[in-house]
C-alpha cells in the first residue's frame, strides 16, 4: 500500500513538472509562470533586449596641455601665498613657488586626462511590446548586446 501511494505521488509530481516545461521560442523555459522573454516573472512593458551599444567620448576638445598649464599656475600662486605667510626667506618662497607649480601641473594634467577619458554609452533596446528606445548612461554595469534589461529612471538595468 505504501509503495502505491509513493509511486502515485511521484507520478503526479512528474506530470506537473512536464506541464510547466516549454520549448516555445521567446519563452525562457524557467518553469511555470515565466513571462515572455524573461525568467524574472510576468510580462514587463519596460523590458527588452539590447540590440546595440554606441560609445561616445565625453569631455572637452581642449588641448592636452591645458590642464597642466592651469594647474601649474594655480599651484604656483597658492604655494607662493603660503610661503610668504610662513617664511621671510626669498629663497624658500621661490622654492615653494616652483614646487607648487610642478605639483599643480601634475594634478591638473591628471584631472584633465580623467575627465576626457570618460565615455557615455547609448544603449538601444527593443522592448517586449515592440517599441525601441535609446538611453544614454555613463556605465554599462555588465550590459552587453543581447542582454535582457529593464529601462527605468533614464537608464537600462540588467534583469
Amino acid at each position: 500500500m505504501k509503495i502505491r501511494i509513493t509511486s502515485a505521488a511521484a507520478l503526479i509530481a512528474a506530470t506537473a513538472m512536464v506541464g510547466c516545461a516549454s520549448t516555445s521560442p521567446g519563452y525562457s523555459g524557467g518553469g511555470c509562470g515565466s513571462g515572455y522573454g524573461s525568467s524574472q516573472g510576468a510580462y514587463c512593458d519596460t523590458c527588452g533586449v539590447v540590440t546595440r551599444i554606441d560609445q561616445r567620448a565625453r569631455g572637452s576638445s581642449a588641448p592636452n596641455a591645458t590642464g597642466a598649464v592651469i594647474g601649474g599656475i594655480v599651484g604656483a600662486v597658492a604655494a607662493r601665498e603660503i610661503a610668504e605667510r610662513n617664511t621671510d626667506s626669498e629663497g624658500r618662497a621661490n622654492t615653494a613657488t616652483v614646487a607648487g607649480a610642478v605639483g599643480g601641473a601634475v594634478a591638473g594634467n591628471a584631472i584633465q586626462n580623467r575627465v576626457q577619458s570618460q565615455s557615455t554609452y547609448d544603449v538601444h533596446v527593443r522592448l517586449d511590446n515592440g517599441r525601441t528606445t535609446v538611453v544614454s548612461q555613463n556605465d554599462l554595469g555588465g550590459i552587453r548586446e543581447g542582454s535582457y534589461v529593464r529601462v527605468a529612471d533614464g537608464r537600462a538595468w540588467l534583469r
